[in-house]
């Protein structure tokens, strides 16, 4: 499959067209009233420039059938295979006149249920009773990421840029990257499309500059099992 191969090589890969406009409208209507009802929740992050919710997929459970529709199911099974689970998930709402920007960075923690003192387990911290940790480098290369876009993203409204099959090299720090001989990729998808996107991939994002919101559901997976009890914090296991 097409996919599966730029995901090896390139280290992601958009697919538009997964989700109609009507699945889309249900997961809108879903998160405003969660929004509008429950607006004091600690997992909620609220600024002039983001607004974002944490554990999305336990705090709006009621998105998962909508989420996780055939064509979703089917593409997840075809690249990857069977036995994955949610590990992580966040819902991202830039708005229209964001400042909001994030430099070049790789997603190299997990959420974890507690603090375990484990070999190559690394830079812990806690947020909100929420233990992150730095895992060993083979969980992250076995682990993904779908980003659901909600709105179409543009290099205008803050679409993610990426630097080419970064994700082979490792755990790199930025400046150890020779920019002149990478390639960067500015990952626009339609209003219903995903990206799939491995977790070392180098990517960052820009300021929006054509005030048009953006709004990502981002959904990690693993189907790895962690070592001395430790356990997945978030996770959930589709059926």
């Amino acid at each position: 499959m097409i996919h599966s191969k730029q995901i090896d090589s390139e280290g992601f890969s958009i697919i538009n067209n997964v989700f109609t406009e009507n699945e889309i409208e249900n997961l809108i209507s879903l998160i405003d009233n969660k929004t509008k009802n429950d607006s004091d929740n600690s997992t909620f992050r609220k600024s002039e420039d983001l607004f974002a919710i944490r554990q999305f997929h336990k705090e709006v459970p009621e998105t998962l059938p909508f989420i996780f529709n055939e064509k979703l199911q089917n593409i997840i099974e075809s690249i990857f295979g069977k036995g994955f689970f949610i590990t992580k998930s966040i819902y991202f709402d830039k708005p229209e006149k964001s400042n909001w920007f994030v430099a070049y960075h790789q997603d190299l923690t997990i959420s974890v249920d507690q603090k375990i003192e484990i070999e190559n387990f690394e830079n812990w911290t806690v947020k909100q009773n929420q233990f992150a940790v730095q895992p060993p480098t083979e969980i992250l290369e076995n682990n993904f990421t779908i980003r659901i876009h909600i709105d179409k993203t543009t290099k205008n409204n803050g679409a993610l840029k990426v630097i080419n099959n970064s994700h082979s090299k490792g755990i790199l720090r930025i400046e150890n990257l020779d920019f002149e001989k990478e390639k960067e990729t500015i990952c626009e998808v339609e209003k219903g499309g995903i990206m799939i996107m491995k977790p070392l991939l180098f990517h960052a994002s820009n300021k929006t500059t054509n005030n048009e919101r953006r709004r990502v559901i981002h959904i990690e997976f693993s189907k790895q099992q962690l070592p001395n009890g430790l356990e997945w914090s978030e996770k959930t296991i589709l059926n």
